[in-house]
């Protein structure tokens, strides 16, 4: 079977790598758009931390958390063991005793039924530091132990280098898809015809442009995240939790003293791909208010994605209701990093004709879509 996939983030990446390992045909096609979500994202693995109330949503999201395991051991024999991968835990902070304990009573709850979260443990104020040397003083937390952090460029080319191990091939260039009467044919590359029986099309939020032509709309809209990377002089943070406060913000911690700080969340952006002066200081001012101990670090870049948002707020997983053969991934959202290298296999056994490992039906890109009620935002 040859398929084409559009977009060589980690959802594309992913469902390549799944594809080429069951011996599809497969090439991929990527522009290389400046703003990518998944070379920006600071990539938390912690789904069982969030304020998601969508059930759907929610077992999607754990699920891709728990699939990590699976996934790292897999790309591990495949000789790709360099995805900025470790499960060094997750802290969730606060100085409001009530919040902590019904954060914790949650953890716990879904812990029962999710033994990849490992151990829930209250951390004491005094103890804190311990754990993150540069929090403020007065914080509390819950520590996740099956937390973890991932590189996102770093996991996407380990995909794309274990997709071309089974024999994928990787164009680059802006593909413009091909349709023959109400069913996909391939796409245009530069002026060359890729055939292809099914197309997937995980180009993020540039993928409504390449549907256009063909009067089909896809609800998906770019949101801005303006994201800090800092050095410490330090370099021993490789063992150091993820912080999430109470909000949208975190601190990431890497490999060699760096920590990263996010993230702004600007709906309405546009391809804006800028470093706003409004954004680094909302950026900076929310990490220095939770890590005081911050505050001499050097600002080594600031990296600006667009991610792919959908109205209600669910990814769009399934098969194109208007062309025969197109497979659409899309909408992940702030999510994109957790679910995406799940919701590439699922995609890989849609392609293939077999049932995906979890029910699509409340992800189906054709479905009608009204906006998110708020709730408490995703890590």
């Amino acid at each position: 079977m040859k398929v084409v996939i559009i977009g060589a983030g980690v959802l594309g990446a992913s469902t390549a790598y799944h594809l080429a390992r069951e011996g599809a045909d497969v090439t991929v096609v990527d522009q290389a758009h400046d703003g990518r979500a998944t070379a920006a994202g600071a990539g938390i693995v912690c789904p069982w931390a969030s304020g998601a109330e969508d059930a759907a949503f929610y077992r999607l999201y754990s699920d891709g958390g728990c699939y990590y395991g699976e996934l790292v051991d897999a790309l591990a024999a495949a000789g790709e063991a360099d995805l900025g991968f470790r499960r060094s835990g997750a802290l969730l902070v606060s100085s409001d005793p009530a919040e902590l304990a019904s954060l914790e009573s949650l953890l716990r709850c879904r812990s029962s039924a999710t033994p990849e979260m490992g151990r829930v443990e209250a951390v004491a104020a005094r103890d804190i530091q311990l754990l993150f040397p540069p929090l403020a003083r007065g914080l509390a937390g819950v520590h996740v132990a099956g937390g973890a952090r991932v590189d996102g460029r770093l996991l996407a080319a380990a995909l794309l280098r274990a997709a071309q191990h089974h024999g994928a091939v990787v164009r680059a260039g802006h593909a413009e898809l091909l349709a023959s009467g109400h069913r996909v044919t391939g796409v245009r590359l530069s002026g060359e015809i890729i055939a292809g029986e099914q197309v997937v099309l995980a180009a993020g939020a540039w993928a409504p442009e390449l549907l256009r032509p063909f009067g089909i709309g896809l609800p998906v809209e770019p949101q801005r995240g303006q994201i800090v990377h800092l050095q410490l002089p330090q370099g021993a943070t490789e063992s150091w939790p993820v912080i999430l406060p109470s909000g949208s913000h975190y601190l990431v911690p890497f490999d060699n003293g760096r920590v990263v700080a996010g993230a702004t969340r600007e709906t309405g952006s546009g391809f804006d791909h800028r470093v706003t002066a409004a954004g680094q200081l909302e950026v900076l001012s929310e990490a220095l208010r939770i890590a005081p101990g911050l505050a001499a670090a050097t600002v080594l870049e600031t990296r600006v994605g667009f991610r792919p948002a959908a109205p209600d707020m669910r990814p769009l997983l399934g098969c194109s209701g208007e062309l025969g053969g197109l497979v659409i991934g899309n909408g992940l959202g702030a999510a994109g990093l957790t679910i995406g290298p799940f919701a590439g296999s699922l995609l890989a056994n849609l392609v293939l004709g077999r049932p995906p490992a979890c029910d699509l039906t409340p992800f189906d890109p054709a479905r009608r879509q009204t906006s998110a009620r708020p709730q408490a935002p995703l890590r």
